[in-house]
Formats: C-alpha cells, sequence, structure tokens
C-alpha cells in the first residue's frame, strides 16, 4: 500500500489521468460543457482540485467544510473559493429535513430541534418521521443551524463527472478506486494497445443513449411502473449492437416482473419483440400459463426448426411434452438420455462439516490418483491461456481503457467471428502439439493478471502439469470449441471434480450431486456433450449415512 499512501494526491493525479484520455480520444464527442470543464480544471489551484475531486469520488453531493479535513487540501474554505466562482459548487444550499439529516450527528439533532429525552433515544429515521409535519419547507443550512459556524457545500458538476467517468470506462459498473486497486496490486491488467479506433462510444448519440438506459434501469429497479419505464426506454432505442443488447437485457428483465405478476399480455408483447437469449421460449412459457395453448405450440415447431442455441433446445423439448398433452396430440418418444455413469456413495457426515464437493474430492483421492475440486475453474483456465494473444487482440472497440478485465466484446454474437482466423490458428496448435508450450508459457508469462477465463487463485503448477499430461488434445480441443460456440452459456456447467491417474495418463470428470439435488440445465448439457465425445465423465450422487433410508 505504500505507492499509494506515499502520494496524497494520487487520487487527484489518477482524475488527471482520466480527464488527459478522454480529452485526447473523445474530444469530438464532449458537450461544451464537458469540454469547458477539462479545460477550466488544469489551471486551478492544486488545493481546488484536490478538493473537487474529494467530492466527486465520495458518496453524496453535500459536504460539510468540517468533514473535508485533508492534510494535503489545507484550509477547505479557501480550497473552495475558486469552485464557487466557477459555479461547480454552491455554498449554503437549500436544504429538506431529509437532507439536513443527512449531514448531522444525532446528537446535533437532538440539541437543534429541542427533543425530549425521548425523542433523543429514537432512532434518526423516527425522529425524521416525527419532524417531517412540522418543517416541510427546504431551508439554507444556516437557517438551520445558525450556530455551528460550519459550512455546507453543494457539488454541482458531479453528473457532469459521473459522464466523464462512464466515457472514459465505458459503463457505470467501475469506478475511481480501479486505479488504486490496480496501484496497490491488487488487480493487474493486460497491456493492450489502443488504436484510434479503440473507443467505447463512436458518437454522442451513444452517450446520451447509454445515460437514458440507466435512467431507465434505475426506474425499473426503483419499481416504477413498467409501462413508463418501457415508454422512456422506446426512446432510447440505439443503432449501436452493444447498447441495443443491454437494452434488450432491460427490457427482458420488466417482461419477467410482468410475468410474476401475471401480466400474460404485457410480458408477451415484450418476449416477441425482443432479440435477448431466451425470449422466444418465455414466449411460449407465457402463452402456456395463458392457455393459449395452439399458439404456443405453433410459436414452439418455429423455434424447434431454428433454435438460436443448445439451451434453447433443451427448453424446448422440455415444453414438448407438456403442449402436445393438453392439445391431444400423440406421445412422443423422448429423446435418449446422456451416457453418462452414475456414483452412489454413502459417506458418514463430515467433522468439520465441509461441502458435498470436497467430502467426495477427499473420499476419492489416492495418492496414484488426486481428485481436484474445479468445477468451471481448470478448462476455462486452459483455454484462457491457450488464446490468450487472441483474447486480448486490440480490435477497434474491443478495449478502449487500461482496467480491461477482458475484451467489451465478450459476450457479442460477432465475438468469435471478428477473430474467427486467430482462434482458428489457436485450436490448430491440439493437433501440432504446441498447445502445451503456448498454455505453459502465458502461465509464466501473464501470472496474476486479470482474465474473464483463467482463475489464478485455483490453478498452481501442479494441476497444470497433471491437465495437461492426463487430458488428450482432442478432448480439449472439443472443450474449446464448445466454450467458443456460445461463450456465455458455456464456460459454466462443467463437472466439480477431475481425478488424474498420471501414471496411465488418464483422467475423469465427476459431477457432485448431495441429498435433493439434482442436475442443473447448464450441467447436463456439458454432460451430454461429454458422453457424446467419448470423454469420462460421471455423476455421484451423495447420501450421508446419517440420512433416513
Amino acid at each position: 500500500m505504500l505507492k499509494v499512501l506515499d502520494n496524497p494526491l494520487y487520487y487527484l493525479e489518477n482524475f488527471e489521468r482520466v480527464l488527459d484520455w478522454i480529452g485526447t480520444r473523445y474530444a469530438d464527442l464532449l458537450t461544451p460543457a464537458e469540454a469547458d470543464f477539462i479545460a477550466r480544471f488544469a489551471p486551478l489551484p492544486q488545493a481546488s482540485r484536490a478538493l473537487l475531486v474529494r467530492m466527486v469520488m465520495r458518496k453524496g453531493c453535500r459536504f460539510r467544510a468540517s468533514k473535508l479535513v485533508y492534510a494535503e487540501i489545507g484550509d477547505p474554505r479557501a480550497a473552495a473559493a475558486p469552485l464557487l466562482a466557477l459555479g461547480w459548487i454552491e455554498s449554503d444550499p437549500l436544504l429538506s429535513l431529509e437532507q439536513l439529516f443527512d449531514l448531522l450527528h444525532k446528537s446535533e439533532i437532538g440539541a437543534l430541534f429541542q427533543l425530549s429525552l425521548h425523542g433523543k433515544g429514537a432512532r434518526k429515521a423516527e425522529q425524521l418521521a416525527a419532524l417531517q409535519p412540522q418543517y416541510p419547507a427546504a431551508l439554507p443550512f444556516s437557517s438551520w443551524h445558525a450556530e455551528s459556524g460550519d459550512q455546507v457545500y453543494h457539488i454541482l458538476s458531479k453528473a457532469l463527472c459521473e459522464r466523464l467517468r462512464l466515457i472514459f470506462f465505458g459503463n457505470f459498473r467501475q469506478d475511481w478506486s480501479e486505479f488504486v486497486l490496480s496501484d496497490l496490486g491488487v488487480y493487474q491488467y493486460e497491456k493492450v494497445e489502443f488504436s484510434a479506433a479503440s473507443r467505447g462510444f463512436r458518437s454522442r448519440r451513444d452517450i446520451d443513449d447509454y445515460l437514458a438506459l440507466q435512467r431507465c434501469r434505475e426506474r425499473f429497479h426503483a419499481q416504477e411502473p413498467a409501462a413508463d419505464v418501457l415508454r422512456e426506454l422506446s426512446l432510447a432505442a440505439s443503432d449501436n449492437d452493444w447498447l441495443a443488447s443491454r437494452r434488450d437485457k432491460l427490457r427482458f428483465q420488466i417482461a419477467q416482473e410482468l410475468e410474476r405478476r401475471a401480466d400474460w399480455d404485457g410480458a408477451l408483447a415484450i418476449y416477441a419483440d425482443c432479440a435477448y437469449p431466451g425470449a422466444r421460449a418465455r414466449a411460449i412459457r407465457v402463452l402456456e400459463k395463458s392457455a393459449r395453448h395452439g399458439e404456443a405450440h405453433a410459436l414452439l415447431l418455429d423455434a424447434q426448426a431454428a433454435p438460436e442455441s443448445e439451451a434453447e433446445r433443451q427448453q424446448l423439448l422440455r415444453i414438448a411434452p407438456r403442449l402436445r398433452r393438453r392439445l391431444g396430440h400423440p406421445k412422443l418418444a423422448p429423446p435418449p438420455a446422456a451416457a453418462s455413469r452414475e456414483i452412489d456413495l454413502r459417506l458418514p457426515p463430515p467433522y468439520p462439516p465441509c461441502c458435498v464437493e470436497a467430502a467426495v474430492r477427499d473420499h476419492l483421492a489416492r495418492p496414484e490418483a488426486p481428485v481436484y475440486y474445479v468445477e468451471n475453474t481448470l478448462i476455462n483456465s486452459l483455454f484462457g491461456l491457450l488464446c490468450w494473444n487472441v483474447i486480448f487482440k486490440p480490435i477497434p472497440g474491443a478495449f478502449f481503457h487500461p482496467f480491461h478485465r477482458g475484451p467489451a466484446d465478450l459476450y457479442s454474437a460477432d465475438f468469435q467471428q471478428r477473430r474467427a482466423a486467430d482462434f482458428a490458428a489457436c485450436l490448430a496448435e491440439f493437433d501440432s502439439g504446441q498447445y502445451r508450450r503456448t498454455i505453459a508459457r502465458n502461465y509464466a508469462a501473464k501470472s496474476g493478471i486479470q482474465s474473464p477465463f483463467v482463475a489464478w487463485d485455483v490453478l498452481d503448477e501442479t494441476l497444470l502439469a497433471l491437465a495437461l499430461d492426463c487430458i488428450p488434445a482432442p478432448h480439449l480441443k472439443k472443450w474449446c470449441e464448445r466454450i467458443l460456440q456460445d461463450i456465455q452459456a458455456n464456460r459454466s456447467g462443467f463437472p466439480d471434480l477431475i481425478q488424474f491417474w498420471p501414471a496411465e495418463r488418464r483422467y475423469d470428470m465427476i459431477e457432485v450431486k448431495g441429498p435433493g439435488d439434482r442436475l442443473q440445465d447448464s450441467q447436463k448439457r456439458w454432460i451430454a456433450y461429454c458422453a457424446e465425445h467419448g470423454m469420462p465423465v460421471a455423476v455421484c450422487y451423495l447420501q450421508w449415512d446419517a440420512d433416513p433410508a
């Protein structure tokens, strides 16, 4: 932590890095107010710049001067003067009673409003509720608390700074802490060359559409009426595929909420016009729930003719028998089940208690045949190490700031197609045997660097060596091919355990199910895929000896 602590103005330097980055790469997309902010920020006194950034990075928009005490800034009132002159903050703002409560200590509230002993003992929320009818109007802080001698500042430029953060990161999920975590070495990121075309937003409309979409998301999570949110969402339509996908995801979530409320017509109207994965299957289910079985069956037949994914195909197989039965159609023979082995195991309850996967791992492990609890980590890690250079290839739109864990288009429909030749070259290494050297080289060179696939906390040299020695190249290749078919869906569902027999250069995968647990859909798909391609896989059903038979 010394690297950050030795520089008390680290946060200011990081903020200025963002402004420089945006000014260099996005100048043509900025509003006059945003461009003016960047131009006027640098000439300010250091203390003023630091104070503003402190307020930007802190929660809330209103701050007491007595709470803005930082050694590197000094007197906050002196530092605030240039910011007041620019109109970036205001002093002594109007405050509602609720906003005032956010700034005051409980003891101050009791003294200021001369609360009774009983009132002083109440929680702040109870005090607020009791006082609100008496104080409906907003007043300046100086009117509320004239004797305090304190000053309150309201930062007016926070929304603008939040837009700048969005432009830099391309999302609201990442914040200023990314810089600190990187400086501390908590997170390491791959260094990618940025081309002039590597921008998260192509136009000002992209930025505005993202902001509109964010407002709709916030309104939805605040449980505002779905119709109102959908009305605003319809205005946020975008010709940017990335934003259109995010919009469809939100529409899908709204439809799910309407479905939970049994608003069948409302849910169906959204699902029928939504490109988000799974929307068509949900539309069939809504038609089924609303007893429109004929329409549901017709849509199901269309979907079965061209399923969008393995997941949808699996859902359709589950729905079809019910619809056929309700429509009086003859029963069809069920598709053959995946030919996986089953292991029935009874063990005494472990002490101390542990998860079922760990209990089975410890029971099966032998010195000559170690067992690892890897679930979705091992195969994804091998894929990520083999294809590292392709995943982090600096193609336009994939990387646009230094804190990417993976490419921005990782889940886009054309992710694989945009890199098809490079991925084909990677997979060809399984045929030549080169894959072992590539994986080992990237494991050594990229250790600890953030990746959407590599689980550094699980993968060590011993596990890596066992996997490369015991898993045949054709099996690894098949797994990688399936991951690339649908990265978002196929990164999960791998069996929990893997057992190696190094002397025999073979392995076995085991999915563990405890009492009452069932296979998930993604697990069924992976087990079926492994069985289809001759990969050793078993499902272990565990019962505790203490359980009733």
